[in-house]
């Protein structure tokens, strides 16, 4: 079995969650300022005292915390955040992109995160926000492996869906092993996955939404004699579509 709390000391997935999709870290429009450019040079510059000055204290500190820990793991971490555009919408739209490389053992592992952040404000604070379309992956096999992930972004309630994550080359006689576990809350920290052959050249499972709206996280891992793939990716659970 493998243990996340071994792999957050690589810097991969399990932390992707907190570090970089937090949202007290998705800022909204202030005033006449151009928040998503200041937020984006904050971030990229490491400027703790602009970001903060966005919140209340004691969730300040809270931020300042959660982005010292992704900057440990990968210091050269790169935000690209785009304002997006959406009709019939209360909510305002970031699509946020990280990148980052960090070097562990001669293996260069790297980081690409996608997600979008819907929010609202209260006198000029986040009043609320919601993490959607999230994809997370960390895998230092300089993309030779052709993986496709076939997830859903939303589906409904009590729906059965499946979680498809497809090697598209043959196998031959390689061997390849991974797992994958689900999560919708900070409970998955304490969980493992079950690592085992995937002699069908992936991980594929039917799985059933739950029976009220939530998000929920997959999380896994892909072992290939090429490298290494962890992956975490989100899937909302709605009434309606």
């Amino acid at each position: 079995m493998l243990n996340l709390n071994y792999f957050s000391k690589l810097g991969l997935f399990i932390y992707i969650i907190f570090y970089l999709i937090s949202p007290k870290l998705a800022i909204t429009q202030i005033t006449n300022l151009d928040i998503r450019k200041n937020l984006e040079n904050a971030l990229n510059t490491r400027n703790f005292e602009l970001i903060k000055n966005y919140f209340k204290d004691e969730e300040s500190l809270k931020i300042q915390a959660k982005f010292s820990e992704i900057i440990k793991d990968f210091p050269n971490a790169k935000w690209q955040i785009k304002r997006s555009n959406q009709e019939n919408s209360k909510e305002e739209i970031f699509n946020i992109k990280v990148n980052g490389k960090k070097i562990i053992n001669g293996e260069i592992y790297v980081l690409e995160s996608y997600f979008k952040y819907l929010f609202s404000t209260k006198n000029n604070k986040i009043n609320s926000g919601k993490i959607k379309n999230l994809l997370t992956t960390i895998r230092n096999d300089q993309n030779k492996i052709d993986i496709i992930f076939k997830i859903p972004e939303k589906v409904l309630t009590g729906t059965k869906y499946d979680i498809d994550i497809i090697l598209n080359e043959p196998l031959g006689d390689v061997i390849v092993a991974g797992g994958i576990i689900s999560h919708q809350d900070e409970s998955y920290l304490k969980q493992e996955i079950n690592i085992k052959p995937l002699a069908s050249g992936g991980i594929f499972k039917k799985t059933r939404a739950s029976s009220k709206p939530a998000i929920q996280i997959w999380s896994g891992i892909i072992a290939h004699p090429k490298g290494t793939i962890s992956f975490t990716k989100s899937v909302e659970i709605v009434e309606k579509i």
